[in-house]
């Protein structure tokens, strides 16, 4: 009976493809008919939690062979490494070679292992950059890290502005161009793509490129790369710089309202979001009575203080927004 219960049930996986590892909660028992599946792998069965019967007696153990009590533990018998990474120049897939002077049995190297592991290390080094092309990309990925890291970007940035730059070394666009402009250029899209809002001064004010520079390059990736950049939204740099300028959320709510408003009414057609979000932010911290200078707002919003004179003026007019003592507030 048991014999048959097991032919049967191999039958079953079979025909259905399911795989013994995978999904308990799939298994049913032949005899009557339980889904309460058992595995015991230190007898490697799988057994009816409700009449006993074994359904299967060679069930392979796919964990380590050894146990760990602590994360350290865990960490130093663990044989894998760092997951894939489009950060990375090779994605991660090569071989590393650690500077450890010690043996598997934790005894300390001779001088002739010492320096034939140093020799090792030199060539895989050398294996891992072999082109020119390689050394540009390495280089110009951990360039992609460094900015992003002192721009406070989220890892989907990061990425996106990796494969960014990916593609536009495989259809050389980066020969000819500064890799520093192109690697801004990359974060400023991919930034733009995520809608996390970062300006182009933020940003080349980070490499050695001027602005001029990082947007060109920035038109030649939309074009060749058939980006599709999403139109900048001031509603994100009036939320970014409220916090910067330690405004309440009642202050950033109302330059968001104006901001829609303002877009409703068509005047934000063509002009700069940034001095859009700061002319907002302007109005709303003197109708809510948490005063921010126009020099304090220009400064966190990399403009000057006459942007944000003119559009807080147009904004005023258009929105027909009335403060008394309006021209004492400074």
């Amino acid at each position: 009976m048991v014999w048959s219960g097991v032919c049967m049930m191999a039958q079953v996986l079979e025909e259905n493809k399911v795989d013994r590892f995978a999904d308990e909660a799939l298994l049913k028992c032949p005899e009557c008919g339980s889904a309460s599946i058992i595995t015991d792998m230190s007898r490697g069965e799988l057994i009816c939690g409700n009449c006993g019967v074994v359904l299967d007696d060679h069930l392979i153990d796919s964990g380590p062979e050894w146990r760990s009590f602590s994360f350290t533990d865990d960490q130093k018998r663990n044989r894998t490494g760092l997951p894939v990474s489009v950060t990375l120049h090779d994605k991660g897939l090569t071989t590393h070679i650690n500077n450890t002077q010690q043996d598997a049995f934790g005894k300390p190297l001779s001088v002739q292992q010492k320096n034939r592991m140093q020799r090792l290390r030199r060539w895989q080094l050398r294996t891992r950059l072999r082109t020119s092309a390689e050394r540009n990309l390495a280089y110009a990925l951990s360039d992609i890290e460094r900015i992003s890291s002192q721009l406070g970007l989220p890892k989907s940035v990061v990425e996106t502005a990796a494969i960014i730059y990916k593609q536009a070394a495989a259809k050389k666009l980066i020969r000819g161009r500064s890799i520093s402009a192109m690697v801004a250029a990359s974060i400023y899209a991919a930034a733009r793509l995520r809608r996390v809002p970062r300006s182009l001064e933020e940003i080349s004010a980070m490499t050695r490129s001027s602005r001029k520079e990082v947007g060109r390059c920035y038109r030649v990736l939309v074009s060749e790369l058939k980006l599709k950049v999403p139109v900048a939204d001031p509603a994100d740099y009036a939320v970014r710089f409220g916090s910067e300028l330690h405004l309440s959320g009642q202050v950033i709510r109302k330059a968001l309202d104006m901001l829609h408003k303002a877009k409703r009414a068509g005047i934000t057609t063509g002009k700069d979001p940034t001095g859009l979000a700061a002319a907002c932010l302007y109005l709303s911290s003197i109708l809510e009575n948490e005063k921010r200078t126009q020099r304090e707002i220009a400064q966190v919003a990399s403009i000057t203080e006459v942007t944000v004179r003119n559009r807080y003026k147009e904004l005023q007019q258009s929105l027909g927004i009335e403060i008394s003592m309006f021209d004492n507030i400074e």
